[in-house]
């Protein structure tokens, strides 16, 4: 394969990815001719369009460029897809998107992210710390970031912020100077088969630390006594036992203010304008990275003040005295956990109702007691179907798993259009109205946002 430099036509399969997206544009920036193919249209690949990028949504080889020098694809692509089997049979150079992130992160200063949750945002306030306060970096996100409406952006300074995605064990391929580890709940089994093979490869990618490298891992991980690196440092949200944890933590306005203190240093005053006090957690620990690399106290308390998050991860939609509404990514028990529980200590005098999507057949089957516990930390829930994604059904696996499970009394089996016309006709007065999950849920937020506003 030619090097990376020497290429000058790239074509995605799967381009409308978080990720692939994120390496698209930066191929973009880099004068390369970049298009691609994806199953749907999405707001993110209408934006890809607008900034230049062709994009096709028929699975037909002969909309495939044939002059393509390198064909990126995602995991998410089933071996099936005819523009892949095309290119696989005529010898294409193909690598998966993990490939090209660790071919392009080789020679850099790496600061990676990983988590079975956390990881989105954490990923993204470094990258916004960074970029804030000055000192620049080069981003390669799993969500949009809100201040910069994008999931990558460049610098010439050689440092990558970088998510690192477990999935398919991608994050194998990273070379961190720095790295976290946010949590190992187990996730992605229909990959790693046990919770105990998926921990291995987080204990493994902790293993990839660059000489002198740094770990920063929550608190209380589990197997957190295996983990590996030159210098290893905790975080939490306030045991004192962490290397980093919050003090003096008070709600306002929706948000938090709270001070971060270690051994040899406090960050007083720090103000969070976003929900979630799993969010207080994440703050810690990005500040604390921005620390080590030497950044000012008052630029770092600047840029989090300014952080306005990522779209999707506790997002405020609607904020008014008859509602509130909040959407989120979150699709694993843990999250929604984090989420409900988070959102109903700010707003405890609301009514709390979830609409949540399921993602993946396998995620349903491997957790169904876990979401179904988490469910019921709401007042109201409305389950709508699996969202399939890359997976074909599995006979006897539906939303009814979890529903079958909850103990709460009000929980509903809805379509999108059943919840749409629920909401229609839901009265006011001091209601907590969240979205979740990590499928075409998203696709809701915007009527339903309208709903209420007009109500």
């Amino acid at each position: 394969m030619k090097k990376l430099e020497d290429i000058d036509r790239i074509y995605f399969i799967g381009i409308g990815g978080i990720g692939m997206s994120a390496l698209a544009r930066y191929f973009r920036f880099h004068g390369k001719k970049v298009s691609g193919y994806d199953k749907t249209e999405t707001v993110l690949t209408r934006e890809l369009v607008k900034e230049g990028i062709p994009v096709h949504y028929t699975d037909n080889p002969d909309e495939a460029p044939k002059d393509a020098q390198l064909i990126v694809y995602t995991p998410a692509i089933p071996g099936t897809q005819r523009e892949l089997e095309f290119y696989k049979k005529n010898d294409y150079t193909l690598v998966k998107r993990s490939e090209v992130l660790g071919m392009i992160t080789n020679s850099s200063f790496n600061i990676c992210v990983a988590g079975t949750h956390g990881k989105t945002t954490i990923s993204t306030m470094v990258a916004h710390l960074l970029r804030h306060s000055g000192y620049g970096c080069n981003a390669f996100l799993g969500g949009i970031s809100v201040n910069y409406q994008s999931n990558y952006w460049s610098n010439e300074r050689n440092v990558c912020v970088v998510e690192a995605d477990e999935y398919d064990r991608s994050f194998l391929r990273l070379s961190p100077n720095i790295a976290v580890i946010s949590a190992m709940d187990p996730d992605h089994l229909d990959i790693y088969g046990t919770a105990e093979v998926m921990e291995e490869a987080f204990i493994e990618f902790s293993g990839r630390l660059k000489e002198g490298g740094r770990l920063f891992y929550k608190y209380g991980l589990k197997r957190a006594a295996e983990l590996k690196g030159p210098a290893k440092e905790s975080y939490s949200l306030d045991n004192t036992g962490a290397d980093y944890y919050a003090t003096s933590l008070k709600e306002i306005n929706g948000g938090y203010v709270f001070d971060i203190v270690s051994r040899n240093w406090k960050l007083e005053s720090v103000a969070l304008n976003m929900g979630g006090l799993h969010n207080v957690e994440n703050t810690i620990v990005a500040a604390a990275i921005a620390h080590g690399l030497e950044i000012e106290d008052e630029k770092i308390r600047s840029a989090v003040a300014a952080f306005r998050g990522v779209k999707r991860r506790f997002e405020y939609v609607v904020r008014n005295d008859d509602w509130v509404m909040v959407d989120d990514y979150a699709h694993h028990p843990e999250e929604l956990r984090a989420l409900i529980t988070s959102a109903k200590r700010l707003f405890p005098d609301r009514k709390c109702t979830v609409i949540f999507q399921p993602h993946l057949f396998t995620r349903t089957r491997d957790l169904a007691d876990g979401f179904a516990e988490s469910l019921d930390l709401a007042d109201e829930t409305l389950l709508l179907p699996i969202y399939p994604a890359r997976e074909l059904p599995i006979e006897g696996v539906s939303n009814k798993m979890i529903f079958d499970r909850m103990t709460i009394k009000d929980k509903h089996m809805f379509s999108k259009q059943e919840v749409l016309d629920y909401v229609d006709n839901m009265k006011g007065g001091a209601r907590l109205l969240i979205t979740a999950g990590a499928g075409d849920i998203d696709q809701l937020v915007e009527p339903l946002g309208k709903k209420l506003v007009k109500k």
